[in-house]
């Protein structure tokens, strides 16, 4: 089967915009394999299904921007006779490539005026309606993107997120709370069913979102979270950051196939002792029901079978399991369990693969072999699956006992396998294997994945949605990231998130995932300032600036979606983005603490970790709880 890949592109942006978005998509016209098919649709106030291949002349078919179409509306076409052959449509790039580059070319801004104090009319929700139609039509069950890319909201029709009136913003967290945000559940209804439909046919739906405002991520968020598509959030498409995270979609191996696959299906089988509870990743649920399926869900649950429409080298999904039958039927000792993963998916070059992945694990009784169990426990990938499942839950509950619940779990743990005497916190201890377990819980409570303070609701839906696909080490890097000094004392050495690690001749370097951020200490800065990296005697200074930098340089190389790059001193106004994350074990509470360690201290009335440890140890001791 060739692949397919379907344009959807908003002509409502600036031409400045619009020009480097045209360059971007004939950039990528070259780099698809000669019999891939491809099609385009343009929105603004009317959308445009454009006919390929007409020779000397473009034609396309006009659909009015606020009413929706079904499949089968398309399939009878607009005016009379039917748009069928949908072949129009789609084309083989090697047939089309010189016409569907001069295409790209003339695209003009959308023509309708807009007068002052209004927005654009963007008819987003019926683009994507038949984009999604068109697809179920022609190749229901084929490896298929819809590429979709927006310059703000959508403002008229089925999807709408925000009215024409430029007075009245876009919803923000507060609007939600609030029950103030009249457009939301209308919009993510009919978002939702389009995720549904292109699921169903194993289509795939990928945003790419570049405005400096929101552009309705929140109720888009099930087109690529239920199909495995790409999100891309950017200021806008003239950035570096689209362009180059553009350009990795297209990506190939050593074979020169495409990184993605494409209709995939993941299998779960488990021996009786155990049930599968749920999944939750990029993926929706076949419904495959069986002995080995739990009553608790978690997650995406009730079934043992789930489709991925879309997948690439790092996407991840979190399996939940529950053991089962402990009190009817005792587990045998000496016995194992075990689990089998079958997944299958449609390679880029057309093959239908299929793997498989058996593991089986020795049983243990919970009460006579604890330590064994406590042996054998896996705290970053525990704090991953624990992160993912209160990221879930922040879908649906309050955020307050979203952090109550995880507060919970973690206090239980640390009754279940800490060694303790009752109501003596001083004497708590945990072992090697558990040590780092409640530190990323602090840094999770404090992450943009949980706290949305400071946060539009596209951003967190943005984070969220990128915590939820990718494999273990990125999503601990979220949870915790990760921080090197580069000093003149030695080689660059990984340091404490923490504001004891701030020091003014050190040079800091943090991986947030979504951003690189290089700051400066104060003695550092003035250094740089006075320009001591321009004389030649100063020579190892300037080697000090390049060495972060270069490292910086390889993260943002390999790293989709590209990050942020931040470049910062003490004082600067983007410091902000370290000393958010940052430990605040020094604030403006104690700095003047006697015999206090050098750093910089914080602005915050948050606990730091060790205010944090110290209410853990006496709540997992007390023989109230």
């Amino acid at each position: 089967m060739p692949l397919v890949f379907l344009y959807v592109v908003d002509t409502c942006m600036d031409d400045e915009d619009l020009q480097a978005l045209k360059d971007s998509l004939q950039m990528s016209l070259s780099l698809l394999p000669p019999t891939t098919l491809v099609g385009l649709i343009t929105f603004g106030r009317m959308v445009q299904v454009h006919e390929l291949g007409c020779q000397g002349i473009s034609k396309s078919y006009v659909f009015r921007g606020t009413k929706d179409l079904s499949a089968k509306q398309l399939q009878v076409g607009p005016g009379s006779g039917p748009v069928s052959p949908f072949s129009r449509f789609l084309q083989p790039v090697q047939k089309i490539d010189m016409s569907m580059m001069d295409l790209l070319s003339g695209l003009q801004r959308d023509p309708w005026p807009v007068t002052q104090g209004k927005r654009p009319l963007r008819s987003l929700g019926v683009a994507l309606s038949i984009a999604v139609g068109l697809l179920e039509c022609t190749f229901p069950n084929a490896g298929a993107r819809i590429m979709t890319f927006i310059g703000g909201p959508a403002t008229q029709g089925p999807g709408m997120v925000v009215g024409d009136e430029l007075k009245t913003p876009i919803r923000s967290w507060h609007d939600i709370e609030k029950d103030n945000a009249k457009f939301m559940k209308k919009a993510t209804k009919h978002f939702e069913s389009l995720a549904n439909r292109a699921a169903t046919s194993g289509h795939i739906i990928d945003i790419y979102a570049c405005s400096l405002d929101q552009t309705g991520l929140l109720e888009m968020k099930c087109c690529p979270n239920y199909t495995g598509g790409y999100m891309v959030m950017a200021d806008s498409f003239s950035t570096a950051l689209f362009n180059q995270t553009f350009q990795k979609v297209f990506g190939k191996d050593v074979q020169g196939s495409f990184r993605m696959a494409f209709s995939g299906t993941l299998e779960v089988k488990t021996s009786r002792e155990i049930k599968v509870s749920g999944a939750i990743g990029p993926c929706v649920s076949l419904s495959a029901k069986g002995p080995c399926v739990s009553e608790n869900e978690i997650g995406t649950g009730g079934t043992s079978q789930w489709k991925i429409c879309g997948l690439d080298p790092s996407t991840t999904l979190a399996l939940y399991f529950e053991v089962v039958n402990q009190h009817n039927a005792p587990i045998p000792q000496g016995g194992r369990g075990a689990i089998q993963f079958v997944t299958q998916y449609q390679h880029s070059s057309g093959q239908r693969r299929i793997r498989v992945s058996t593991t089986a694990r020795n049983w243990a009784d919970a009460q006579t072999q604890i330590q064994s169990i406590a042996a054998s426990f896996d705290q970053e990938a525990a704090a991953v699956l624990m992160a993912r499942l209160a990221v879930y839950r922040a879908e649906t509950e309050e955020g307050p006992d979203v952090l109550r619940w995880l507060d919970r779990q973690l206090i239980r743990l640390c009754q279940k396998f800490g060694d303790y005497h009752k109501d003596d916190p001083t004497s708590f201890r945990f072992s090697e294997t558990f040590s780092l377990y409640p530190q990323f819980m602090f840094h999770l409570r404090r992450s943009p994945f949980l706290q949305v303070f400071n946060n539009s609701p596209d951003e967190s839906t943005y984070y969220r949605h990128h915590f939820n696909r990718q494999d273990l080490t990125q999503a601990l890097i979220m949870i915790q990231p990760v921080l090197y000094a580069y000093s003149f004392n030695g080689p660059p050495e990984p340091v404490l998130l923490d504001s004891s690690s701030i020091l003014p001749d050190r040079i800091l370097l943090m991986d947030t995932f979504f951003q690189i951020l290089i700051y400066h200490g104060e003695t550092v800065a003035q250094w740089r300032k006075a320009g001591y990296q321009n004389m030649p005697e100063y020579a190892n200074f300037q080697k000090l600036l390049d060495a972060p930098q270069d490292d910086a340089r390889e993260l943002l190389h390999t790293r989709f979606p590209m990050p942020r790059y931040i470049d910062t001193e003490q004082g600067g106004s983007q410091a902000r983005f370290l000393l958010s994350k940052v430990n605040p074990s020094q604030t403006h509470n104690n700095m003047y603490t006697w015999g206090q360690e050098s750093g910089a201290p914080i602005l915050t009335d948050d606990v730091s970790l060790q205010v944090f440890m110290d209410h853990l140890k006496k709540l997992a001791v007390s023989s109230a709880a």
